[in-house]
């Protein structure tokens, strides 16, 4: 009989241990399984009354609005587990079938990280960055000489919450900034322990907005703004969270701070979901009248996993302005990313005997122990917000020009350091350089606005082709020209991308411009081993900021691993963002050399408001924002204008070719209606299943008993 039990366990037993293990086992190299939380997002179409009679209805909680004059609602059922690894289908089923609801989501968990590098541990004299004497700073000083503090300025740090009545913050703390989102409540007071887990918002804070001349700790760049905070990292974290958080007073807020994002360890690829995406939008195309806020985003710390923040999608975003770090001396710290979606540079720290920064810390406590990329961006932020005093008509789009161009090589030191086609100095590193803030205002005081965005999309590649060791994709580009999207001078450069592969950090891919700028769209992640390959994922790049986009783009694609990989790319778009104004002609903000953080004397003023510029407000026409599938809206705004081409008819084969698109994104679209019909059907059976199976199981614990009983008599 032992052979017979043996072989049974082998043919039963074996099967379903490796069933429930494999699964497992492979999660521990790919991404990780969503996990369903108590809340859904919901779109009505009649507002708040129509979501509270859905709530009520369906025994949810209307938690209110996600934006301030959407159709968005946050809804909570109590009855349901907090975390689960699967959604509910009961609600699902209920919310699909409801007419009044337009598009409903089950929120997951969003894998957010705080980037800071700090030990914990406390002065204007320790403020090197503002005040050195032999490196160049970041030349604040003289801006401070001209009477700017941030005045009239509001900056929202986005974080774990921050000491309001800090001695050094409470003067400037804005309540109409702040709010509780972990808590739904009005005060973003962080939550204390033992280990000080939450000070990082308090951190950044202090780098904005700490005051001046109060006898304590050291002073915020923009020591006259307004500063708030919302608690947001120290709970649990969903895409609602998120789009709340970055949509909160977007009319009185100004500038948002935010120093975190996914894992940094080197193999994550995630970003923004579909509401916060939607808040990135909102904000830039209504934010500050239609001027568009101001999303300020520290680049990344996973230096040591070899991570690059172009796998970011919050710093890769066209939307929000990626800060990189540098230490005193212009090295590239142990933890910085290098990128090409990296804009500008401040100071930060590397190793532990380096000069850190100074801040505001909890329990009404000074600290100089505070770094990392997250000590990086807040610096930038107050900068800005000097800016933006000199000239509070200034759009977002405005703002990443000047940063471009009042940002400076100096003394950082990269091997990569490139001149890209129009002359200017970019590394992955650093982006353009190191940020002046004296030049930044300068420009900012005489800049006159920037036309409206364009956008020109390019559908390259869209059959599967087969990924070669060294393969490079070519396309001529005339840049849309003929069209009302023409685009003279580039701004971001996008590359969405669908392709497999067999170790996806052994791929490195970069894209060339007609100018010749090559730009390293993701180097390799030793750690990101896998076989998922990018999925629409979208590159950007910074690099090719005011050149002329016609002519021959090149995307290459690189094994530089040690291990022979296959795989196949999918699908190829290129996304260009620019105006049709030659901005080579606009000011460059070269000044003479040495002259960047020089000053005749140092010294700190208090702030006298100037009088604002005599400009009329410009509302910023943002121009093809994306559809519910960029890839196919691809089809329809591909650039088709090659000379040979035109020669014959233009006119007739544009329209051809419009009508041919047209019909393609109806085809789509009716496919895509298809797949829904037929995954809803999927959820009945599955719902249906359940049902079943818990049938069974009450049937088995009503007959059980009798039958053992029976046989026991």
């Amino acid at each position: 009989m032992r052979p017979i039990r043996t072989a049974l366990w082998r043919c039963l037993v074996l099967p379903l241990c490796l069933a429930l293990v494999c699964p497992l086992s492979v999660g521990l190299v790919s991404a990780r399984a969503p996990i369903y939380v108590s809340s859904w997002a919901v779109r009505v179409s009649q507002g708040y009354r129509e979501a509270e009679r859905l709530a009520r209805k369906f025994g949810f909680v209307n938690l209110g609005q996600i934006f301030p004059d959407g159709q968005y609602f946050h809804l909570r059922h109590r009855g349901v587990v907090q975390q689960s690894l699967t959604p509910h289908w009961g609600h699902r089923l209920r919310l699909k079938k409801d007419p009044k609801v337009q598009w409903f989501e089950q929120q997951t968990l969003q894998w957010r990280v705080k980037r800071s590098v700090v030990p914990t541990d406390p002065w204007f004299s320790k403020q090197w960055y503002m005040n050195s004497e032999v490196q160049p700073d970041l030349n604040i000083l003289q801006v401070w000489s001209q009477g700017l503090s941030g005045q009239g300025i509001v900056v929202s740090i986005l974080d774990d919450g921050i000491e309001k009545d800090h001695p050094d913050l409470w003067a400037n703390y804005d309540p109409l900034a702040s709010y509780d989102f972990n808590d739904y409540d009005p005060d973003p007071q962080p939550r204390y322990t033992p280990s000080d887990e939450n000070r990082h918002g308090t951190r950044c804070a202090g780098e904005v907005a700490a005051i001046a001349n109060n006898r304590f700790c050291g002073i915020g760049v923009a020591y006259n703004a307004r500063i708030g905070g919302v608690r947001m990292l120290d709970g649990t974290i969903t895409d609602v969270i998120e789009a709340q958080s970055l949509s909160l007073q977007p009319q009185h807020i100004h500038i948002y701070s935010a120093s975190w994002g996914p894992e940094d360890d080197g193999r994550t690829v995630d970003g923004p979901g579909i509401l916060t995406q939607e808040a990135f939008r909102h904000g830039v195309t209504k934010g500050r009248g239609g001027l568009g806020t101001l999303f300020i985003w520290a680049s990344g710390n996973g230096g040591l996993h070899y991570d690059n923040c172009n796998c970011d999608g919050y710093t890769n975003s066209i939307h929000t302005l990626s800060i990189g770090s540098t230490t005193q001396h212009g090295h590239v710290p142990w933890y910085s990313e290098a990128c090409a979606s990296t804009l500008t540079t401040t100071y930060s720290s590397g190793i532990v005997t380096d000069p850190q920064i100074v801040t505001t810390d909890l329990h009404h406590q000074c600290t100089d122990k505070h770094t990392g990329t997250s000590a990086s961006a807040p610096l930038a932020a107050g900068i800005i917000a000097l800016a933006l005093e000199a000239n509070p008509f200034l759009t977002w789009r405005d703002m990443q020009h000047l940063v471009v161009r009042a940002s400076r090589q100096a003394h950082l030191q990269a091997e990569d350091w490139r001149t890209n086609g129009v002359g200017r100095q970019v590394s992955h590193h650093y982006g353009y350089g190191l940020l002046d803030a004296g030049l930044l205002v300068d420009l900012a005081r005489a800049w006159l606005p920037t036309q409206p965005q364009k956008k020109c999309i390019i559908r390259v590649l869209h059959t599967p082709t087969p990924i070669l060791p060294l393969m490079h994709v070519r396309k001529k580009v005339l840049a849309c020209a003929g069209r009302a999207n023409y685009i003279r001078s580039l701004e971001h450069v996008q590359v969405q991308l669908s392709l497999s592969y067999s170790r996806r950090g052994d791929l490195e891919i970069s894209l060339t411009s007609p100018m010749g700028t090559r730009s390293t769209l993701v180097a390799i992640r030793p750690f990101d081993i896998s076989g998922q390959g990018y999925n629409n994922w979208i590159f950007m790049s910074t690099h090719f900021w005011d050149e002329d986009p016609q002519g021959l783009w090149t995307l290459s694609l690189e094994n530089k691993g040690y291990y022979f990989n296959t795989g196949t790319l999918y699908r190829y778009t290129l996304l260009l963002y620019g105006t049709a104004e030659d901005m080579t002609a606009r000011p460059t903000g070269s000044q003479p050399p040495g002259m960047m953080g020089s000053k005749a004397k140092k010294r700190v003023v208090l702030p006298t408001r100037p009088a604002p510029p005599t400009m009329e407000q410009i509302l910023e026409d943002v121009r093809g924002a994306p559809a519910e599938d960029p890839v196919f809206t691809a089809l329809a705004a591909e650039d088709t204008s090659d000379p040979s081409w035109r020669a014959e008819n233009p006119e007739a084969q544009r329209e051809q070719l419009y009508q041919q698109s047209q019909a393609f994104v109806a085809t789509n679209h009716r496919l895509r209606q298809a797949s829904e019909e037929l995954r809803q059907r999927c959820d009945d059976l599955r719902q249906a299943s359940q049902e079943l199976e818990q049938d069974v199981i009450q049937v088995k614990q009503v007959a059980l008993p009798g039958a053992l009983a029976t046989s026991s008599g």
